[in-house]
């Protein structure tokens, strides 16, 4: 069966486009499309695994918890966490195992969650924190 549609980004609603913007790209990599950085929308392109990341001015705040999340791989999550806080995230609890491996739920500087996931079938011991 063909799909409907092709999935073309991922984007966040925000208040900042351009600050949020730079935050993931120093997360996740990417480019900023030229053509779309200004007040009001930035994509980032390029970005590994997503493709597009877009960010789009609102002028609501985030009011409650995100229904959708990216969840990203890592080889050690505490070093993960401690990078990611220089740079403006925030820790959301503790680090959390699952049968597959642990997650770390973390928030970009305008609250949007994300996990730093590390897969067990990637290590034989226990996290880094």
């Amino acid at each position: 069966m063909s799909p409907i549609a092709r999935p073309l980004a991922v984007t966040f609603d925000c208040r900042d486009p351009v600050m949020l913007a730079s935050f993931w790209q120093r997360l996740v990599g990417g480019e900023v499309e030229r053509a779309t950085a200004d007040a009001d929308w930035v994509a980032l392109s390029d970005v590994p695994v997503f493709g597009h990341l877009g960010f789009q001015k609102v002028p609501e705040g985030k009011a409650v918890k995100n229904r959708v999340h990216l969840d990203l791989d890592v080889d050690d999550i505490g070093v993960a966490v401690t990078a990611s806080t220089a740079i403006g995230a925030t820790v959301a609890g503790d680090i959390v195992e699952e049968s597959t491996g642990w997650f770390q739920v973390m928030c970009d500087p305008e609250g949007n969650e994300f996990c730093f996931i590390l897969r067990k079938s990637r290590l034989n011991s226990q996290p880094n924190t």
